[in-house]
């Protein structure tokens, strides 16, 4: 059975004493890490922080983003190897937003989530879905394809271990979220595209995230559903109130 998943997502917010008084507040609060699985992801200015103030908080602390080598040249950029050796454990990868602004490809995602492995880091694999791509013929290969090529290269011990999310750019800081059935849709495809490259036995391992403007409210449909193991959440997850109560949806 798959650890159902909960992730906050802060993107360009807070400040690195607000990062610290947000994991004060989980203290004692979070749920059992063998029942539910949770994680923030943070800029990585926040990351060596939160880390070192973590403690005994069982909570994962994932970066947003990473670059592609290790080190060199590339001013401005994320070392995967750095996050690791920092402690970082997962990363986020080709997040809708990183496609839209940042123009990375699904060459340049596949290259992050290979490196990601290489230094020992989860990615959180993210693919998106325009509603201009909703409402033409082409949206299941538009998202088929988004998967398919960030998993180039990798093998089967490696997909065993990643995690997708579905995000429809769409849903994102919109306030319009997918129904459950569209969220369940499209993870179900994601699974059975993961079917395809692997086995059965290992798409039934993979755990795939529903994200795009997810809170407290509707949370609960979307994580009922066969296919959905967790959310990625932005703006739900920047209280620690809000957090929580994502965290704990088993308790409700």
């Amino acid at each position: 059975m798959r650890t159902p998943f909960i992730a906050g997502n802060w993107k360009m917010n807070l400040s690195v004493k607000e990062a610290v008084d947000f994991l004060n507040q989980l203290a004692g609060k979070l749920p059992d890490p063998s029942k539910t699985e949770t994680a923030i992801a943070a800029s990585p200015l926040f990351l060596e922080s939160m880390v070192e103030n973590s403690g005994d908080l069982p909570l994962i602390i994932a970066a947003e983003n990473c670059f592609y080598e290790d080190s060199g040249a590339y001013t401005g950029e994320t070392s995967p190897l750095a996050l690791a050796e920092m402690g970082v454990t997962h990363v986020i990868i080709g997040h809708s937003e990183r496609r839209k602004y940042f123009k990375e490809t699904d060459d340049i995602i596949n290259k992050k989530v290979q490196a990601a492995f290489r230094n020992g880091l989860t990615p959180i694999i993210c693919c998106d879905e325009t509603m201009s791509r909703r409402e033409s013929p082409d949206r299941i290969s538009w998202v088929v394809s988004q998967v398919t090529n960030a998993l180039k290269g990798i093998s089967d011990e490696q997909a065993r271990t990643i995690i997708v999310a579905y995000e429809p750019s769409w849903a994102i800081g919109s306030g319009k979220t997918a129904s459950a059935s569209e969220a369940e849709e499209g993870c179900y495809l994601i699974r059975q595209t993961i079917a395809d490259l692997y086995s059965d036995e290992i798409a039934n391992e993979v755990r795939v995230l529903y994200g795009g403007s997810v809170n407290d409210s509707n949370s609960a449909e979307i994580l009922s559903q066969n296919d959905i193991d967790g959310v990625l959440a932005g703006g739900a997850s920047l209280k620690p109130d809000s957090f929580l109560k994502l965290a704990n949806f088993l308790e409700k």
